[in-house]
């Protein structure tokens, strides 16, 4: 009989379960310590560990055999909130070239000013209201802004062009500052003031929105420049390898995935995630991911309902926070959006994505004016790094930037 080949080390099959543990190893958190360098916005309780310090201990283990990511025992709240000050001022750049397109139609505004006569009022407002709308600002929102403008001329508060310009971005800056109590700068998250318990982020909105990434970069805010440590729950059990694509932001976020079963609602996909973590006890934030939808579809939203409904039964107040992420490359269609969504489940904060792509940016002011919802985070890239934190003045700034003289 012939001999069986000879066995190399190389040929050597794998042991019992070792494709089990790599497959789990994909969900593994890393283990590196993180350092606070920069910040997000947070209010309450600040993202500690709780009842222990990063020091050589083990962190304990889920059940997806995912590690604790260590956590820099000097993170404070006050030492967050002076970074992002720094770091919204840094990342102008990004957001003044994301907001290109939309300020190449805005820059027709300067042709028109630079000829400003006060005997040409009225044909002068007409003009700057076109050119608002060909950005998407709505009707309503324009003229409330070109209003304003008017009742200063009439007061004699306003007489050259530089002046119609900078009375317009006033205007503009109070519709956005409306929305957080007339108060300037970013509107902070609103987290969990309990200790020992996670703050708990559901994140919604249409099909095609970007939710999923948003998800993935929020956890790369937190981890990286809070220490937070987050869980990120695939609640979008509708969409074709969306948990395998949650699982890949997980990993480079050094976030960790939430235990799911294939076919599970996502109520109870959301309810049992949000239990595992307040049993975990280490748990930072909750990410929850949902499918998307479209907002005229009753019966999709009604099950969103029942999915925050199902998160609340597992913590009391959760979720803490209610994002809607809105393409911004929809125009004024985002409004109708955000009037379903906020009608089925309280809007708490809106996230205005792919504003790279598109020359409708105006489209939030009309939102933020109609609906009193704050804009928290705008993307304006594809990178991991382009969720910027909103503030209103510097948006407003990238907009309608000062002509070099």
């Amino acid at each position: 009989l012939p001999r069986a080949p000879r066995r190399t080390p190389h040929s050597r099959p794998a042991p019992r379960g070792a494709r089990e543990i790599r497959v789990a190893a994909m969900f593994a958190a890393s283990s590196a310590t993180v350092c606070v360098t920069q910040g997000c916005v947070l209010r309450g309780r600040g993202v500690t560990r709780r009842g222990h310090s990063s020091s050589s201990k083990k962190a304990p283990t889920t059940t997806r055999s995912s590690r604790s990511l260590q956590i820099n025992a000097q993170f404070s709240v006050s030492k967050l909130t002076s970074v992002l000050a720094k770091k919204t001022q840094g990342d102008l750049d990004r957001v003044f070239k994301g907001t290109s397109r939309t300020r190449e139609k805005l820059s027709y505004m300067d042709e028109v000013l630079a000829l400003w006569r006060l005997d040409d009022l009225e044909d002068t407002l007409d003009e700057l209201e076109e050119t608002l709308l060909s950005v998407d600002f709505g009707p309503a929102t324009s003229g409330k802004v070109l209003d304003a403008i008017r009742e200063k001329v009439e007061k004699g508060e306003i007489k050259t062009g530089r002046e119609v310009k900078q009375g317009l971005k006033d205007a503009i800056v109070q519709i956005l500052e409306s929305a957080n109590g007339g108060k300037a700068g970013a509107v902070p998250l609103n987290f969990n003031e309990k200790e020992n318990e996670p703050s708990v982020v559901l994140v919604v909105g249409v099909n095609g929105g970007g939710k999923t990434t948003t998800v993935g970069k929020l956890s790369h805010r937190f981890a990286q420049e809070s220490g937070a440590k987050v869980m990120l729950v695939p609640g979008d059990t509708f969409r074709a390898a969306a948990a395998e694509q949650l699982a890949t932001w997980a990993e480079r976020s050094n976030g960790v995935m939430a235990q799911y079963t294939e076919g599970m609602k996502p109520g109870a996909l959301c309810y049992r995630a949000v239990d595992d973590a307040i049993k975990a006890g280490d748990v930072d934030v909750v990410l929850c991911d949902t499918s998307g939808r479209l907002h005229t579809n009753c019966d999709l939203m009604d099950e969103l309902v029942g999915v925050k409904k199902s998160i609340g039964k597992a913590m009391g107040g959760a979720p803490h926070e209610t994002l809607l992420v809105l393409d911004g490359t929809t125009g004024l269609n985002m409004l109708n959006q955000a009037r379903e969504f906020h009608a089925a489940v309280q809007v708490d904060g809106l996230i205005l994505t792919k504003l790279d792509g598109t020359a409708r940016g105006g489209a939030v002011v009309s939102v933020v004016d109609e609906l009193k919802i704050p804009v928290k985070f705008v993307g304006v890239g594809e990178g991991i790094d382009d969720l910027q934190t909103f503030e209103p003045s510097s948006f407003v700034d990238a907009l309608f930037p000062e002509n070099e003289e």
